[in-house]
């Protein structure tokens, strides 16, 4: 669900409590999302992502860029992501990301660049206002915050620490979330978001007890090559069916 607004429209992220402390009521379109989370013990990104990547994939291909782990592709689908609709780049590659960005049949960039310069977040957030309509998280770690930033939203995520047994919510560790930048003040205290619904927390349980037990993942297709040696930018890329 697209919302018109201003400066840009938005997707909604599922999560009504962050929805409501976004400029505009949910993740710009258009922009950089700074994304920014420890090195040790990482927040778990895919409960607060996943709904706009599935709302997004309905207008192109959703790139995956320099993600930790093998994506598990019976959770992303019980998320709404299709894994038809998934492009994977498993090394971190700002110029690939860019090029995406460019591609009218890429609606959505999900990219863990830890090593990416200011210079190089300033053209991917660049090309993505040029775009107008494309959705672009970049997943860095938490000490990028003391750093400058071109994104105009800039979130900082860590987990919290588990519910006393007895009490709602018992067992689950909730995500924090500081707002650390965006139009308008800062937020106070962070946000507290729960991390999994039942049925994704499952599948993800199920897809590293199939990996740790060396079963072979099931892989995407292979839609995306690498740069090739020598090759010149292109300003689009073909999505296969």
């Amino acid at each position: 669900m697209l919302h018109a607004g201003v400066p840009s429209r938005v997707v909604v992220t599922g999560q009504a409590a962050l929805d409501a402390e976004l400029p505009g009521g949910g993740w710009p379109l258009g922009g950089l999302v700074d994304l920014l989370q420890p090195e040790e013990g990482e927040a778990p990104l895919w409960p607060l992502l996943l709904p706009a990547l599935a709302v997004r994939q309905r207008g192109g291909a959703v790139l995956l860029m320099g993600v930790p782990q093998p994506p598990y592709l019976p959770a992303l689908a019980a998320a709404g992501l299709l894994p038809t609709q998934v492009l994977w780049a498993p090394d971190e590659c700002p110029w690939m990301a860019e090029q995406a960005l460019r591609c009218a049949g890429v609606a959505a960039v999900l990219a863990w660049l830890p090593h990416a310069r200011e210079a190089e977040l300033r053209r991917l957030h660049l090309t993505a206002a040029q775009r107008g309509d494309v959705l672009l998280f970049a997943v860095r770690p938490a000490q990028a915050a003391r750093g400058a930033s071109p994104a105009p939203l800039r979130l900082r995520l860590e987990l919290g620490e588990a519910m006393p047994q007895g009490l709602p919510g018992q067992g689950a560790a909730p995500l924090l979330v500081h707002i650390v930048k965006r139009r308008g003040p800062p937020l106070a205290a962070p946000l507290r978001l729960p991390v999994q619904p039942p049925v994704l927390r499952a599948l993800l349980a199920a897809g590293a007890a199939r990996q740790g037990a060396g079963a072979q993942v099931l892989p995407f297709p292979a839609r995306w090559a690498g740069r090739p040696e020598g090759a010149r930018d292109v300003d689009r890329l073909a999505v296969a069916a």
